[in-house]
């Protein structure tokens, strides 16, 4: 029986778990995690090129599992402490499923690089995924209204603005909100387009999705196209310290913190769902798509995602909202005919 703690959770509760740890092969040693940890850190950013953000999450999830070894005065890793983690992860009810499905997500990587460096006979999480399978979630979307709002709202803010430094501001902010929806990016992929990313003429811009996977995305949108041209024409203000389209104040290339800012300003401002989040605008992005009759496969290709069955939880949405629609509209359902 073993008694486990998580500090960092806040958590005071002992939790005791059963497992049986005998028989278990020795992976490694805690203080060879630490330097294997590093070493997957600067796999993930030189050779597969990922994400800031997206290493950050990697390195949190093995940093709190290392975190926990300390915690609980375990000095090496079998099989064993992989699965009490897990198990413990989802005994304390602290995290969502989806959380730990990610933490999980995060080892398998980790140790499959393991073994694939022979630090390791083989990955221990091999049979080990089925038991973090969670449901889908069916994702949150904008009202039609609320998007015309929102949209709008920059162009709004301008008008009653004084200085000129403060309106190139709000034109940046016009395009970059008009951006988000007219294309369905992710904001990881919107701070990394850079100025030879963007053709205008063909009005065409390549985006860096997930894993530097490309794609190109053609710009459809009169009005997002003279919005841009528009931030272009001051953009040079700021003194820009490198290429990417979008900078912030002071001419460094603007960071996803500072789009979800640009974001929240106009979410109030247009007064809709407060809950809302920049991923709001490409969920209702793709439900729209499909609404209007895209196909799922072009949808898929535009979102950028890997598998279709990612594309198609929006057709849940599509359908639950046209069910809707049609119980409330439907002038079907108001004639009688039957005697």
């Amino acid at each position: 029986m073993e008694n486990l703690y998580f500090k960092d959770m806040e958590c005071t509760e002992k939790i005791e778990v059963s497992i049986d740890t005998g028989g278990w092969k020795l992976l490694v040693s805690r203080m060879d995690l630490n330097d294997y940890i590093v070493k997957y850190v600067n796999y993930l950013l030189i050779e597969k090129n990922l994400s800031p953000k997206s290493i950050k999450a990697y390195q949190s999830d093995l940093n709190m599992f290392n975190d926990w070894l300390v915690e609980n005065e375990i000095e090496t890793v079998t099989e064993a402490e992989i699965y009490l983690y897990f198990n413990t992860l989802s005994h304390l009810n602290l995290l969502k499923d989806s959380t730990i499905k990610r933490k999980y997500i995060s080892f398998k990587g980790f140790f499959l690089f393991l073994a694939q460096k022979h630090w390791i006979d083989q990955s221990p999480l091999i049979h080990f995924g089925k038991r973090f399978k969670t449901a889908k979630r069916i994702p949150k979307t904008l009202p039609t209204n609320e998007i015309k709002r929102l949209l709008s709202a920059p162009e709004h803010d301008r008008n009653r603005l004084k200085t000129a430094f403060s309106t190139r501001l709000s034109i940046r902010n016009d395009a970059i909100i008009d951006l988000l929806f007219s294309t369905g990016i992710r904001i990881g992929e919107l701070v990394q387009i850079r100025l030879k990313d963007l053709d205008l003429r063909n009005r065409v811009v390549v985006i860096f999705g997930k894993g530097r996977k490309e794609r190109l995305l053609y710009l459809s949108s009169k009005e997002l196209i003279d919005k841009i041209q528009d931030w272009l024409k001051v953009r040079d203000a700021f003194d820009p310290k490198d290429d990417c389209l979008f900078l912030n104040k002071y001419g460094n290339g603007l960071s996803i913190y500072g789009i979800e800012d640009i974001f929240c300003k106009y979410k109030e401002m247009a007064k809709i769902n407060q809950s809302a989040t920049p991923h709001y605008l490409r969920h209702s992005f793709a439900t729209q798509l499909l609404e209007n009759g895209a196909d799922l496969r072009a949808v898929q290709e535009i979102l950028g995602h890997s598998s279709v069955s990612t594309t198609e939880i929006y057709t849940e949405v599509s359908v639950k909202r046209k069910r809707a629609v049609l119980t409330k509209f439907n002038p079907r359902n108001r004639l009688e005919t039957s005697k």
